[in-house]
């Protein structure tokens, strides 16, 4: 289930984007401060553009999927997990969480487009996208911590999910 996000949610999701195999997957890196995290938070409550929600299992938080350029030709998704909370249940929750918001991306917001920006190196990611419809349209190298590294997007679209 997803559901939006709330001001009660902002410690667990903090710490969810703070661990470590969330940072090396994703394009900011470093630790996510309590300053920065609020920053945010309060951006994207006043950007309509903007969705952020909360990933439910067996009726336990364990995730966040974010939206971005709602109104748009082409709307980005990007999501993750309760690492540590989610132990052995973590693969099922990865394809339970694709396909719930792909599901609320195209039925409750009404993208025409689901984006997907993803590190190449994060080949699990990417062959779920696979597998769900994604489309590779183009890959990309953008500078991450002074590295170069090397990006996948991928594309899935209301006609893709018709076939």
């Amino acid at each position: 289930m997803l559901r939006p996000a709330t001001e009660r949610d902002l410690d667990a999701i903090r710490r969810w984007r703070n661990h470590p195999k969330v940072r090396r997957a994703s394009f900011t890196t470093h630790e996510i401060s309590a300053a920065e995290h609020r920053r945010w938070w309060d951006g994207v409550r006043q950007d309509p553009s903007r969705r952020v929600l909360v990933y439910e299992r067996a009726g336990v938080a364990a995730g966040v999927v974010t939206f971005s350029g709602l109104g748009g030709e082409i709307v980005e998704w990007s999501k993750y997990l309760d690492v540590d909370g989610l132990g052995a249940e973590r693969s099922a929750a990865w394809v339970d969480l694709e396909h719930e918001a792909i599901d609320y991306a195209f039925d409750v917001l009404d993208v025409q487009c689901l984006g997907a920006a993803t590190l190449a190196s994060n080949t699990p990611v990417l062959r779920l996208h696979e597998q769900v419809g994604f489309t590779e349209v183009r890959r990309y190298v953008r500078e991450i911590d002074g590295e170069p590294r090397e990006v996948v997007w991928n594309e899935l679209t209301r006609a893709d999910l018709r076939r």
